[in-house]
């Protein structure tokens, strides 16, 4: 039984295990089917794909190659036109070439033959005038010779008496003009003008305030002197004190320094230093606020900041008793005034007058005449060349290459010349006075001469037997030549030659 059993157990597993496999088998054949049949419909679905592609393909081709031909054909036709203008401009240059050289040679003809006559007139003048020098028995240079002797001969007094006349219109048409547009710019910029002095003065309240400032064995007002460079006076006014310096820079900061001491009540050296260094800060920003005020006033933008500061500096700068920065706008005006009359350029004649004088803000610190450094700062700072060319002849150590820089010339004189803008010395003003009547004495004929009208006028007297009346104009010119070469003066001097015949008889 237990065999059986056995035998049967083998039996069945046998048979489950065949009938396992072949399920198996089955199933795998199936998988194995199912994917073949996926690959299959996979391979028909990418072929058509494909061929609808290509198809798709070679239609975007066909359309690109019609495109091309289509364009291809355009450019043949662009290209024919091109090539036929192109022919007809030859035609028409070729045509033009030709008619050019037959104008040529037509115009040498025309030139040779009038080269011929040309020949043949000089030929026949050569003659005519041989055939008159020996009907008069004199040559070309003989007659002319003569009849200009016989002219001036005859006709001297004639001559000199209307070439003075002429001249006498035409200087007092001149004259007139000119005072009248010097006239209207003085009336479109008219401000008072006041000389500066090398002190200044400070108010104080008692004796007492003066004591303080003079310090325990005058200790403060040495520290004053020292911190600031200036001369401080103590005298026998009881409510001020004077500060004495030609620095006005200098002399300014000491004034502001003083008074805000005394306002502060607390003198000593140390407050001293300090107080002078606070001044010292607000003159900067005032140097700076007066450059700005000037160019407003002015109407002139686009300057560097710090050329306007340098500007500014010449409001502490003084030329004979009158402030320069004043001087500066004031000049500015009357340009930009007077060019609007003659139709120049009134901004140009504006710039040059207001700086004109820039220099002399750095004149003490640089190498050079005001004139030169001025200059140097404008071409330094971008400031036009036509600018520049209308300032710098102001003195005449460049020659006038504009009508703007004689504008600028003639305002300068006209702010620097007017009564009360500026102050001399007696020993100066002599030496003027000495120097015009030595270069004038000077001059052959002359039998004295008198400078008047404050230096203005320089009147000569000429010996009558020695000049004539020509040669009496010529002296007067070469004399005012001759100051303008080596005097300097504001405005002009006015020379008037006086030449007289006296003759005296006596009846017996």
């Amino acid at each position: 039984m237990t065999a059986i059993s056995l035998l049967w157990l083998i039996s069945s597993l046998l048979i489950g295990t065949g009938i396992g496999y072949g399920l198996r088998l089955f199933i795998v054949k199936r998988l194995i089917n199912s994917k073949e049949a996926k690959i299959q419909s996979l391979q028909t679905q990418f072929e058509e794909e494909s061929k609808k592609l290509k198809k798709e393909a070679e239609q975007e081709a066909e359309i690109l190659k019609d495109k091309a031909r289509a364009e291809a054909s355009e450019i043949r036709k662009t290209a024919v036109l091109l090539e036929e203008s192109v022919l007809r401009r030859e035609n028409d240059l070729e045509q033009q070439v030709q008619e050019l050289e037959n104008h040529r040679l037509e115009l040498k003809t025309k030139g040779e033959r009038i080269k011929d006559l040309y020949q043949e007139v000089e030929v026949l003048k050569q003659k005519q005038i041989t055939e008159l020098g020996h009907i008069a028995g004199l040559n070309t240079e003989q007659a002319k010779s003569e009849l200009l002797e016989k002219v001036e001969e005859t006709s001297h007094e004639e001559l000199l008496l209307q070439i003075e006349r002429l001249e006498g219109i035409r200087h007092n048409q001149l004259e007139q003009k000119a005072k009248n547009i010097m006239v209207l710019a003085m009336q479109k910029y008219a401000q008072g003008q006041s000389a500066e002095f090398n002190t200044a003065s400070v108010a104080i309240d008692s004796e007492e305030v003066k004591g303080r400032i003079i310090g325990k064995e005058g200790r403060n007002i040495r520290a004053l002197e020292n911190a600031t460079g200036v001369q401080v006076i103590i005298d026998d006014s009881p409510d001020s004190i004077v500060l004495s310096c030609f620095d006005p820079i200098r002399r300014h900061i000491a004034k502001l320094a003083l008074e805000a001491l005394i306002e502060d009540g607390r003198i000593q050296p140390a407050r001293i230093e300090e107080f002078v260094i606070k001044s010292k800060e607000l003159v900067q920003q005032k140097i700076k606020e007066a450059g700005e005020a000037a160019l407003y006033d002015t109407g002139i933008t686009g300057i560097d900041p710090k050329l306007t500061y340098i500007l500014g500096r010449l409001q502490f700068r003084t030329s004979y008793g009158q402030n320069v920065l004043m001087h500066s706008v004031e000049v500015a005006h009357l340009a930009g005034a007077i060019a609007a009359e003659l139709g120049a350029n009134v901004m140009i004649a504006k710039m040059g007058g207001l700086f004109h004088d820039i220099g002399k803000a750095l004149d003490h610190e640089v190498e050079g005449t005001h004139v030169e450094i001025g200059r140097t700062v404008l071409s330094k700072y971008g400031i036009k060349e036509e600018v520049i060319k209308a300032m710098q002849s102001h003195h005449e150590e460049y020659p006038y290459e504009s009508l703007e820089s004689r504008i600028v010339q003639a305002a300068d004189a006209l702010s620097a010349s007017r009564p009360g803008a500026r102050r001399d010395s007696v020993d100066n003003y002599i030496k003027r006075l000495g120097e015009l009547e030595a270069i004038t004495n000077a001059f052959y004929g002359v039998d004295k001469s008198y400078a008047i009208n404050a230096g203005r006028e320089i009147r000569v007297f000429v010996t009558p037997y020695k000049i004539n009346d020509i040669q009496a104009k010529k002296m007067a010119r070469k004399i005012a030549l001759k100051i303008e070469e080596e005097l300097k003066y504001p405005g002009e001097i006015k020379v008037t030659l006086i030449r007289e015949t006296r003759i005296i008889d006596y009846a017996r």
